[in-house]
């Protein structure tokens, strides 16, 4: 095990050296560089608006994307933050000395109300330009209000709560017409639903809040100093328009459940923070005396909507005495507290302030900080100025909060896609596990970081925990590049070899089997892993001396088929005489190779088995590869095992019709061993024509020889037309076979005579039976009694011959008789062509002066011509002309040779000065001649017409335009 450790270590430092020389920077505890190439932004990033307000900001309220501002006594600005040049001013139109207390604005930022201090309040819609009075809300300073999120419009509030400063919640409504103009009350109702009290009785409302929950169920929280209410109830299904007086009804006779804190600097404030792509607030931050309380807002619980609530107090340099928190806004992981000189955000996940940023004195006193809950931006003025945060990435450093307080799962969902921070949040959890004796988690952790592979592996070591071992091993591997092969092989290795081990340690115990069997289970799929395949299979050596060395063959073999080493599969089945189970394995695989190797040995034990399994693989198989297995077995074999191998060869010869000698040379030499009467049989079967015939026929001819199979043996003489070697061997078993051995040679009368002649004597001299003898005259007609006469015995006496001798007499006189009529035929043949030479030489034909030859089509009488019985005529040249290229090489010469000697007796003699008698005579016979050479060139040049002659049948397949003019032939025609 220390050395495959050694191993690995050598190649991550391979590894590690490769990379440094490539310019990169490794980092030994986790492989990461966390470099920052520029500053990082702020979370909560401040930008000043360019704004100078002409008058001092009372109050400033944002929502949806509307700002409203009041500015001085009797001003109020709107501006669409999506339009900020078109800012729009509204007068209120007061006379008196009313000054704005507070300004509320809903979530869709289409209703504001404006509470002024002398416990009165005005509405403006955002479609209009006119403030209208709330005639029916005089005579109450207005805290707080709770707007209905799911019943409001842009012209209708739906019904809404107002808390008031002597403690009384009061549920309304407000509506606008069409028209956009008020009606007389635009104020629907106003009507006292509770009053808030503390110890010494009522208390201001400091915040309203409504939210539903599950199945219909709203949840109201409201505020004072120190004390947090909740009001919790159903609204019947169609009732919600007629508000939330049921609920408070329902905590008439009682109070209902609050939170309550000893301390209070004269008021509280309560911020919840909305997701993106949510509607309902996720968490809640409530400022009071004592510090912060926050938590997680529940829907699904029955009474309390708030959960999992903790108290954060002020940090160290807050005196609520001093400088108490004016206001707090709550983000995903912050809550800002403002202070009137400064804003800190404290962390709600450890409560540790992670930002502050100090105001300058020029700007004036601090006065509010709201956030705009539908694009998370948050505002805070004074008198003077207006800014404005930004929140960037808040998340960015979260992970390591929760990974601090353990809470890994959360640390490792906010840093996935950051791999440098990922690493140390798993390292961390991995040593926490570790520590906790978590060893398998640890183990599962430890496997996805970048810390030393070594160090990991001794630690587990070094605990002895062997299984925890396996799961780093095993996740480490998965984890693993294709790329990295000798990490992969090592790995790889290691893991079979604590398998094994693990394996040999928990066989042993009965009280283990459960475990055994579930760590035999995971240990087969390790090796048949497809990702695992390539490396088991290229080092599978290696794997098989690890398996034998810890003698488990069961895992071998499984191995084995996994790897498909079929071989070794079968090798181990015979080896323990598990014959039946290796043919399984080679028919279920049907390798042809493994056939060959392994036949040999299972032919020996199960031979009729081992023939099925070669039938059902059927023409896969060469049976000549399993020639030298049947050889091996027929030697040592029983008939009856014989009878396996002439089944196989059967089968061959007549089912796959295999016709290589080698098959067919084995099956006649068991026909010949065991099955005699089949020999004959399949030698007839093959047949005669040697062309067509599969064995060999010496081989055959020696075999049935040494085996006494004198049939067969003639058999064969016959294919081969040794008939006299046949009829001699044939002899000696059998006259009849003799005689059909005799009668073959049909084209050879003079072999056949012989033969004839053979069985004669052999009849006559051995078994000494005249009448067999004459019976073989009768049955070969070109025996003569004279022939076999000289093969009886002198004693002999005639009349055993008489028959025969007048047979003979009577056939010598027909044929005598034949010979005369036939000479009498030829006689008058004769006679006939004489007569039709004579005719031939008197007919003759007329030609019309008009006659034009068939060839040039040129007047026939103009130069020498040929008429034929057809009556086609051709000129002499125009015939020589058509008839000389078709005539085979011999002809054209001879023709050639002709026209040359013709050509010479037509010239005049040079001798003028010999005697005339003697130019006569030479004259003579030159022209004889001449006459001799005409007729023998028109033999071969009229000999036939060359329209209606052979000439024209031979050259039917003639193209009529010669394919060397084709084109030019073609090009004449365009």
């Amino acid at each position: 095990m220390a050395s495959i450790l050694d191993e690995y270590e050598d190649s991550l430092y391979r590894s590690a050296s490769v990379q440094q020389s490539r310019g990169s920077v490794g980092i030994p505890h986790s492989g990461y560089v966390n470099a920052r190439l520029e500053k990082e932004t702020p979370i909560f990033n401040k930008q000043r608006i360019d704004f100078a307000p002409p008058e001092k900001i009372n109050s400033l309220v944002v929502s949806s994307n509307q700002l409203c501002m009041s500015l001085g006594k009797d001003t109020l600005l709107r501006i669409d933050l999506g339009k900020p040049d078109e800012p729009n001013q509204v007068e209120l139109g007061r006379k008196d000395e009313s000054k704005v207390y507070k300004m509320f604005l809903d979530h869709t930022g289409s209703h504001l109300l404006i509470a002024l201090n002398t416990s009165e309040c005005l509405y403006l819609n955002r479609s209009v330009q006119k403030v209208r009075a709330l005639s029916r809300w005089k005579g109450h300073l207005i805290e707080s209000v709770g707007w209905n999120k799911f019943l409001g419009s842009e012209t209708n509030t739906g019904p809404i709560l107002v808390g008031t400063a002597q403690g009384q919640i009061y549920e309304a409504e407000i509506s606008v017409s069409e028209g956009g103009l008020f009606s007389t009350n635009p104020d629907q109702y106003f009507r006292q639903v509770y009053t808030l009290e503390e110890e010494s009785g009522p208390a201001p409302v400091c915040c309203l809040e409504i939210e539903r929950g599950l199945e219909g169920k709203f949840f109201i929280i409201a505020t004072t100093r120190k004390r947090l209410f909740q009001f919790v109830g159903k609204v019947p299904e169609g009732t919600e328009q007629q508000g939330f007086s049921s609920i408070f009804a329902m905590h008439a006779d009682h109070l209902p459940s609050f939170r309550e804190f000893p301390a209070n600097f004269g008021f509280s404030e309560i911020a919840f923070y909305t997701p993106k792509l949510r509607s309902k607030p996720h968490s809640f931050a409530w400022m009071m005396g004592n510090g912060v309380l926050y938590g997680t807002l529940d829907y699904s619980r029955p009474d309390s909507i708030l959960s999992d609530e903790q108290v954060w107090v002020y940090p160290s340099d807050i005196d609520i005495t001093v400088n108490k928190p004016i206001s707090i806004v709550l983000t995903q992981f912050h809550f800002l507290l403002l202070l009137p000189d400064r804003v800190k955000a404290v962390c709600t996940l450890n409560g540790q302030v992670v930002f502050q940023d100090l105001f300058l004195e020029k700007f004036g006193l601090l006065t509010r900080m709201i956030k705009d809950p539908t694009v998370q931006q948050i505002w805070i003025h004074t008198e003077k100025v207006v800014f404005r945060y930004h929140v960037q990435r808040e998340s960015r450093d979260v992970w390591k909060m929760y990974m601090n307080m353990n809470k890994f799962d959360l640390a490792k969902e906010y840093c996935k896609d950051r791999p440098e921070c990922l690493d140390i949040v798993l390292a961390k959890e991995a040593e926490h596990c570790f520590q906790n004796k978590r060893y398998l988690e640890s183990a599962k952790c430890y496997a996805l970081t970048q810390n030393y592979f070594e160090e990991i592996a001794l630690k587990f070591i070094e605990a002895k925990q062997e299984e925890a071992l396996m799961e780093f091993l095993i996740k480490k591997l998965s984890n693993l590049k294709p790329s990295e092969k000798t990490q992969t092989t090592l790995l790889t290795t290691w893991l079979t070899e604590l398998y094994l081990n693990w394996l040999g340690i928990l066989e042993g115990d009965p009280s283990q089997r459960n475990l055994y069997l579930d760590t035999r289970e995971k240990f087969r799929v390790f090796l048949s892993s497809p990702k695992n395949k390539d490396c088991l299979f290229n080092n599978r050596a290696s794997i098989y001396e690890l398996l034998a060395s810890h003698g488990d063959t069961e895992h071998m073999v499984y191995f084995a088929v996994i790897m498909q080493d079929y071989e070794r599969v079968v090798a181990h089945h015979c080896q323990h005489d598990e014959y039946d189970e290796a043919l399984n394995v080679l028919s279920r695989h049907r390798d042809e190779k493994l056939f060959y190797k392994f036949s040999p040995v299972l032919i020996q034990h199960i031979p009729k088995k081992v023939v099925d399994a070669w039938i059902s693989m059927g023409s896969k198989l060469d049976a000549r590869n399993l020639i030298p297995a049947l050889v091996n077995y027929s030697q040592s074999a029983t008939t009856q095992q014989i009878n396996e191998a002439i089944r196989y060869m059967e089968f061959c010869v007549y089912q796959l019709e295999e016709t290589q000698q080698a098959i067919h040379n084995y099956l006649l030499s068991l026909y010949a061993l065991c099955r005699p009467d089949s020999l004959l049989s399949y030698l007839e079967q093959a047949g005669t024509n040697p062309n067509r015939i599969h064995y060999d026929l010496k081989y055959a001819l020696r075999l049935c020889a040494e085996h006494g199979h004198h049939h067969a043996c003639v058999h064969i003489y016959k294919v081969m037309e040794l008939y006299e070697e046949a009829v001699d061997l044939a002899l000696q078993v059998d006259v009849d076979l003799a005689k059909s051995c005799a009668d073959l040679p049909e084209d050879d009368e003079e072999l056949r005579k012989k033969l004839w002649l053979k069985i004669a004597r052999h009849v006559v001299q051995e078994e000494k039976d005249v009448k067999k003898a004459m019976a073989c005259l009768s049955s070969c007609a070109l025996l003569k009694i004279e022939d076999v006469l000289p093969f009886f015995p002198d004693f002999v006496t005639i009349d055993h011959f008489k028959e025969a001798i007048c047979n003979s007499l009577e056939d010598y006189n027909k044929h005598i008789e034949e010979l005369k009529r036939e000479m009498e035929e030829a006689t008058q043949s004769a006679k006939r062509i004489r007569e039709d030479i004579q005719e031939m030489r008197n007919k003759y034909g007329s030609v019309e002066p008009q006659e034009k030859c068939a060839a040039c089509d040129f007047p026939l009488l103009n130069r020498p011509f040929y008429l034929f019985l057809c009556d086609h005529m051709f000129h002499y040249d125009c015939l020589l002309q058509a008839v000389f290229p078709n005539l085979p090489a011999y002809k054209q010469a001879k023709l050639e040779d002709l026209q040359k000697k013709l050509a010479a007796t037509s010239q005049p003699s040079k001798s003028h000065h010999r005697p005339k008698d003697t130019d006569t005579i030479s004259l003579g016979k030159g022209q004889q001649s001449r006459e001799q050479i005409k007729a023998d060139i028109d033999d071969i040049v009229a000999a036939e017409c060359v329209y209606c002659g052979e000439l024209m049948i031979r050259s039917i397949d003639k193209p009529f335009i010669d394919p060397q003019k084709y084109e030019e032939e073609m090009q004449s025609w365009l």
